[in-house]
């Protein structure tokens, strides 16, 4: 069932202001650049893609268009963040253009959600250039002119301060970026309190944009919730008095600090279940073979997971062998753990208890119970692994591609 969408209404605060965005060509950067647009703002659209990306949708251009239709006007600039150049001059252009800044959005970002041997150095450079850096020297160049503005704000998309580990663990390199932009906040909005408002704003959970697709593959739109909420969230932090400063907000918290909308109505997309629907599937399709079914000691092991092992063994075909080409393992603690493993390599495919046929490209460790919810439906791989839920050690690249195949057996379950 999906929940009803409730949405801030626009109340005119933005008119005629002007909005500094990074990466606002498409998701979430152009989803704040739009809410702002109803108002009338002026939106400087600073982002890389000027010509169509092969995979991802939109360019600087046709978010330009889609502003204006919005009722703002639109400025849009190439801007690499990695090349300070290239910001200087964008914000040069935006003075002339509409006469100064009032509001700058650090929105642009790189992602890489692999462990510290996993991430390559030119990976690890890209996150610490674009996050950290980009959104230091962008705020740097807007600075000088947001001060002169009436109620500037300087809004960055990065998480609070939470030094628990397993927000590192599994991406050590990312997260510490990401940190390195909330310390932007902590220190710029103490450095010009009084003068420019600078705050932080992060998702409770994920947010369905083109990197969530990349990331997560089809289906992954099923767990997320759509950029309309954090724009809503934005438009509430940058129509408030510059006093309002050094904070790091969640997007729901907006419910309780400024009251606006039922938090019980976001627009969620849920899922249905592979369990629900797939049981009757495994008791006709494939048999799982003595050794998969027996547990160490000889007992053929029994509730939620071996259920769900029974499940998939019984939908895996040759389509996602073809389309998979890994060999997965599981590690599994509590009820019904355990080693279990589905084989997506070898022919006709396979899934149960125990160690792979041949060895496995990735190894993933989490809880039963999370398993089972991550299987049925209730939990993406990917947001288990941004949570510290699940641990994963091998070939990234395949472990996203089991998203896909799990959007396939819900299809066909």
């Amino acid at each position: 069932m999906q929940s009803t969408e409730t949405h801030i209404p626009s109340s005119g605060r933005l008119a005629g202001c002007t909005l500094f965005i990074t990466g606002a060509s498409r998701g979430i950067g152009k989803a704040i650049a739009l809410k702002a647009a109803k108002d009338g703002a002026n939106i400087v659209i600073a982002a890389k893609t000027a010509e169509p990306h092969p995979t991802l949708p939109g360019t600087i251009y046709t978010a330009a268009e889609e502003i204006e239709a919005a009722g703002g006007k639109a400025l849009p600039c190439i801007v690499n963040v990695r090349e300070e150049q290239q910001i200087i001059s964008a914000v040069e252009k935006a003075v002339k253009t509409f006469g100064g800044i009032d509001i700058l959005v650090n929105n642009a970002s790189a992602i890489s959600l692999t462990g510290t041997l996993e991430t390559a150095t030119k990976k690890v450079n890209l996150m610490m250039d674009v996050n950290v850096r980009g959104t230091y020297l962008t705020s740097k160049a807007c600075l000088p002119y947001l001060r002169k503005s009436k109620n500037p704000h300087i809004l960055n998309l990065s998480p609070p301060m939470n030094l628990n580990p397993m927000w590192f663990k599994n991406h050590c390199a990312y997260t510490i970026s990401k940190y390195g932009m909330s310390m932007c906040v902590l220190g710029m909005a103490e450095e010009f309190r009084g003068e420019v408002a600078v705050n932080a704003l992060w998702p409770k959970t994920a947010i369905h944009t083109a990197a969530m697709d990349m990331l997560g593959g089809a289906g992954i739109e099923k767990q997320c919730r759509k950029t309309d909420i954090l724009a809503d969230a934005a438009y509430c932090i940058l129509t408030k008095p510059k006093t309002f400063t050094g904070n790091f907000i969640i997007d729901e918290v907006c419910k309780r600090i400024f009251k606006t909308w039922d938090g019980d109505e976001f627009p969620w997309a849920h899922s249905s279940s592979l369990l629900s629907r797939g049981l009757c599937a495994a008791q006709e399709g494939k048999k799982l073979s003595g050794s998969q079914q027996e547990g160490a000691d000889g007992a053929k092991p029994s509730g939620p997971v071996a259920e769900t092992f029974r499940v998939i063994q019984g939908a895996v075909n040759e389509e996602h062998v073809r389309s998979t080409q890994g060999v997965f393992q599981f590690e599994l603690s509590g009820d019904g753990g355990g080693t279990w493993y589905i084989d997506l390599k070898s022919k006709g495919g396979s899934a149960g208890f125990g160690k792979p046929p041949v060895a496995a490209d990735v190894v993933m460790s989490m809880s039963s119970t999370d398993f089972v919810k991550m299987f049925t439906g209730k939990l993406k791989p990917t947001l288990a692994f941004m949570s510290g839920k699940l641990r994963i050690k091998g070939n990234m690249a395949l472990a996203m591609k089991l998203e896909k195949m799990l959007s396939q057996l819900n299809a066909k379950l």
